[in-house]
């Protein structure tokens, strides 16, 4: 098997800011694996929070490249890498030519029945509620936001956003923003507010206090589930489970989660990094299965791959086998 990697960097519309956190570009690997004359692509941009980088998972991946190129299985890769941004990329990798290879689709391959899906358009973190408000009502073609929150007047941002939306289904997701005393708090006012879900309020690690807690709005797990070894702790304090590829470690591990998590009686999400339609495409696939979709990566970017994913009002219509899978 032929194999080689590069960096890529792709410019965003505008700075994209978190609790913690602020980007202007999305710096990802792209892993390309050749056999019989066909070619499978796989993108990821690693886990910013657990100290991932482009030249992190690029070097990971090197380390093991003799390996891949000898020729091994997915279930193989499993064991090889860790779960994170280099074995998604090489899963998906996989995937792709597997699929070219066999002159199947991802459909044929999983037996899943693809569908348009609907995704949040994400709102950055921005100091006031009034700037924060404006964004909403500048994406008035957006049935679903996903507003980004730290500490720092949640509510007074969540009601400005409401005000100028209330057409709107509203996510929250506070990236580990906040503590157990702010969120009891907030909840009680947001209620009113038509909340659908909020993700991660409190820290990874620091949510034990969650375990019991009666909360009126649907509580999300995303730090605080990284793959399914961490699903037991999880679900035990949260109502839903957000699965990104660069988490798990590729579509393989993310499958496998979203099974084990519906069957453990947990709604479910899929997220990412920020990306091209690349790393989009395989977070489509388990888009299928969830309850909340969030891939709006290439929507934050100034450019996007051609014969990449079709968004249009909120909806991410199946893309074109030939692009991915």
């Amino acid at each position: 098997m032929k194999m080689s990697m590069h960096i890529e960097e792709w410019e965003l519309i505008q700075p994209f800011r978190i609790a913690g956190a602020e980007w202007i570009n999305s710096r990802g690997i792209v892993v390309q694996l050749a056999e019989d004359g066909c070619l499978g692509r796989g993108e990821a941009q690693g886990v910013f929070y657990l100290d991932e980088t482009a030249e992190s998972i690029f070097d990971q991946v090197d380390e093991v490249a003799r390996e891949i190129r000898r020729g091994i299985s997915r279930d193989d890769l499993q064991q090889l890498l860790p779960p994170g941004g280099a074995r998604n990329a090489v899963d998906c990798a996989m995937w792709d030519l597997e699929c070219k290879k066999a002159q199947q689709t991802i459909w044929q391959l999983t037996g899943i029945d693809p569908k348009p899906v609907t995704t949040v358009f994400t709102i950055g973190l921005e100091a006031t509620a009034e700037a924060m408000a404006a964004k909403a009502a500048a994406a008035a073609d957006a049935p679903v936001l996903k507003i980004k929150l730290d500490g720092h007047q949640p509510y007074e941002k969540l009601a400005a956003i409401r005000a100028a939306r209330p057409d709107a289904t509203l996510v929250v997701d506070a990236n580990q923003g906040w503590d157990y005393e702010l969120l009891q708090e907030v909840i009680p006012k947001c209620a009113g507010l038509g909340l659908a879900m909020i993700e991660q309020p409190l820290a990874r690690g620091g949510d034990d206090m969650l375990q019991g807690f009666e909360s009126p709005i649907t509580l999300a797990a995303d730090e605080s589930c990284l793959h399914s070894g961490e699903l037991e702790y999880a679900a035990g304090r949260y109502d839903m489970i957000n699965i990104k590829l660069d988490k798990t470690g590729g579509l393989t591990e993310a499958l496998h989660l979203a099974r084990a998590a519906r069957s453990r009686g947990c709604q479910l999400m899929v997220g990412n990094m920020v990306g091209t339609s690349l790393g989009m495409a395989p977070s489509f696939v388990v888009a299928q299965l969830c309850d909340f979709v969030d891939i709006d990566g290439p929507l934050l970017l100034k450019y996007d791959h051609p014969q990449g994913l079709e968004y249009r009002n909120g909806v991410v219509s199946v893309f074109d086998s030939r692009f991915w899978g």
